[in-house]
């Protein structure tokens, strides 16, 4: 089942001689509990087409449908819902609220979209994330790591249709990010959740079903690498 379909996707700065591409006709599709990586040198396009899927910017042409909706479609106030109900965001830099506590971070745009705080769904994604004797504490308390999996739990808490995640191993060394890492295929493989890894770390974009590879933003190639089972 497709879950995600982008189609002519550009996006340009500037105009005349100053024009820049910056995405050029991108076009793929994803399917339901699929986990794709976008792979490519600085400057490829990697992050105008994350925060084009996030809704975070809007392309120059071209469409980006979720789960059926041509999200920039909508005006700005039923983009802005939409956004915190079907999409995750994972940040390289965790974007927590620094005077929120882990759970008070975690359901904050939940209750931003004034919906009633599901406690039991909130004690699983606290268990399942490891910071069950953490609940309580400020991002400021907490290790890299440990930030990052509150982001990933704040992402995952609203049951999105995809899950982008934006560098999120390369604040972090390399046995957390690991760690990190582990935990996204385990809420994609376990939770059928859709995943979307946007890295420059082409050992990490191997390990998804599917990798991306973008080049001056140009979508140059799209290999599978392994069979769903």
């Amino acid at each position: 089942m497709e879950i995600l379909r982008v189609e002519g996707l550009t996006k340009t700065y500037g105009e005349g001689e100053t024009l820049v591409k910056a995405l050029d006709n991108v076009s793929f599709s994803v399917e339901k509990g699929e986990f794709v990586s976008v792979i490519g040198p600085s400057g490829s396009g990697k992050s105008t087409l994350l925060h084009i899927l996030g809704g975070v910017d809007k392309p120059t042409s071209g469409k980006v449908f979720i789960d059926g909706t041509d999200m920039h479609s909508l005006k700005e106030d039923k983009l802005a819902v939409f956004r915190r109900r079907q999409i995750g965001l994972v940040y390289q830099f965790y974007n927590l609220m620094p005077v929120l506590n882990v759970d008070e971070n975690i359901v904050l745009p939940h209750l931003l979209d004034g919906r009633k705080l599901d406690r039991k769904r909130l004690d699983g994604i606290v268990d399942y994330l490891g910071l069950s004797d953490r609940r309580q504490n400020l991002p400021g308390q907490l290790s890299g790591g440990q930030q990052q999996r509150v982001s990933i739990g704040r992402a995952l808490y609203s049951h999105p249709a995809i899950l982008l995640a934006d560098e999120p191993t390369g604040n972090l060394d390399r046995k957390t990010g690991d760690e990190i890492v582990e935990l996204l295929k385990a809420s994609n493989r376990d939770r059928k959740q859709t995943l979307i890894l946007i890295t420059h770390d082409e050992s990490l974009a191997l390990q998804a079903d599917r990798v991306f590879y973008l080049e001056d933003g140009r979508l140059i190639r799209d290999e599978k690498v392994r069979t769903r089972v």
